[in-house]
């Protein structure tokens, strides 16, 4: 068990809220997560609208993953001392814009003096049919939507001292928000890819006690590719034409490539935090 794992496995096993890509009570979905420089990003990759634009977006992703409307956001945002007034626009415009995307109020938060830019962000979510992780069943499909594998491709000619594109997927997140909503009724399971497939895999492997066969080989650069926000999905096979019309009618790529089985699943990735 990684670090990670096992400082999360410390609060998990004294509530049930933990498991999920936000925490499901009374029908409202809470998610959080950081975005700190240095450690997710470097100035000098984005602007400071496009850095709190994804760092909404990274946030909002987790309402998407469990079918839920976000509702309202609370921001914390560590400032750098020599941060002037204009850059502190830029930014306040880039969590603003994607706030206004998804109808999001941003209700507070809290700010603090710092010596580099941390941000970290709560999304308030609402949903009457959420998509949880726990769900599938032996046999049944597994799909993922987009193309995985730019992520990290992009992000090692970051670390190389290269530029990206303006459209870059590392730049603009996709959000899969329509086709989720309207296949919710077709899945057993699912979860946004932030991890990298792989590893994302092994957590629903975990929850369903289930491994799996492959379908379709996926290549470690792939597999290992995280912070691709795409979704992972289950269903039975039953509801595939039907789950194959609708991403055709949400223009949403949707790629099958496993079917959940009895047996032992391995990660062959490492892990992205510690």
């Amino acid at each position: 068990m990684n670090k990670e794992d096992y400082f999360i496995s410390c609060f998990s096993k004294k509530t049930k809220h933990i498991g999920d890509d936000g925490a499901l009570i009374d029908g409202y979905v809470y998610s959080k997560d950081a975005f700190f420089e240095n450690v997710h990003f470097k100035r000098e990759w984005m602007s400071l609208k496009e850095l709190a634009y994804r760092a909404m977006m990274v946030n909002i992703s987790d309402a998407i993953a469990m079918n839920a409307k976000p509702l309202y956001a609370l921001l914390a945002v560590a400032i750098p001392k020599n941060m002037s007034k204009s850059d502190m626009k830029d930014l306040s415009d880039g969590f603003i814009k994607a706030a206004q995307k998804y109808g999001i109020d941003i209700i507070g938060g809290d700010t603090i003096a710092n010596t580099k830019l941390d941000i970290s962000v709560t999304i308030i979510s609402k949903t009457k049919n959420p998509l949880l992780r726990r769900g599938m069943k032996q046999n049944h499909l597994l799909a993922y939507t987009g193309k995985l594998g730019n992520s990290k491709k992009e992000l090692q000619k970051l670390l190389h001292g290269g530029s990206l594109h303006s459209k870059s997927k590392f730049r603009n997140i996709i959000l899969r928000d329509q086709f989720i909503s309207t296949c919710k009724r077709y899945l057993s399971a699912g979860m946004d890819i932030s991890d990298g497939i792989f590893s994302d895999l092994g957590k629903l492997s975990s929850v369903n006690s289930l491994g799996y066969k492959f379908l379709k080989n996926i290549s470690k650069d792939i597999g290992c590719s995280g912070e691709e926000y795409e979704m992972l999905i289950s269903f039975d096979v039953r509801q595939k034409k039907a789950l194959l019309r609708r991403a055709a009618q949400t223009r949403t790529p949707l790629t099958l490539f496993a079917k959940a089985t009895r047996t032992n699943y391995k990660n062959r990735c490492k892990s992205h935090h510690f």
